[in-house]
């Protein structure tokens, strides 16, 4: 029973996955209270971004470079989709493959979003500090390619 209690207060106070878990779910909370009012959400806005740093791309890229899984990303497209944000390019008999590109309305949106997004940005600055925000753009240069900020 000791150990059992041990083995609990172990992984509640040094568990990465639970803390990186809640700073996500705090972080995302942030962004999408800021962007609510255009219909876009947090996870939204990381693919309309990445289709229109690196469009036309295909699913299984953006899937690759976000590490998201197929069903994540495909509820996701599918909104961005019929909002008009983004539009297929077809590209082979099943659709799988089509590229994706942003559309102008979706460049419009990326426009009219960033003094929201600024104030996210300065929300989620303000709770994880100076230190909080260096460490977290180091950690996504190094391990996962991402620009250094």
């Amino acid at each position: 029973m000791k150990q059992n209690k041990d083995n609990i207060e172990q992984i509640v106070c040094e568990c990465l996955l639970s803390r990186a878990r809640i700073l996500n779910r705090v972080l995302t909370g942030i962004y999408d209270d800021e962007l609510r009012s255009y219909g876009l959400k947090a996870t939204q806005l990381n693919l309309l971004v990445l289709v229109a740093r690196v469009g036309p791309v295909r699913r299984i890229d953006i899937g690759k470079r976000l590490h998201l899984d197929p069903s994540t990303l495909t509820r996701n497209l599918k909104i961005m989709l019929a909002n008009g944000w983004i539009d297929e390019l077809i590209d082979g008999e099943d659709g799988r493959g089509s590229p994706l590109k942003i559309t102008s309305k979706g460049r419009d949106l990326l426009n009219q979003i960033v003094p929201s997004w600024r104030k996210a940005q300065d929300r989620a600055r303000k709770l994880i500090g100076d230190e909080g925000e260096t460490l977290l753009k180091r950690l996504g240069a190094r391990k996962f390619g991402l620009p250094p900020g």
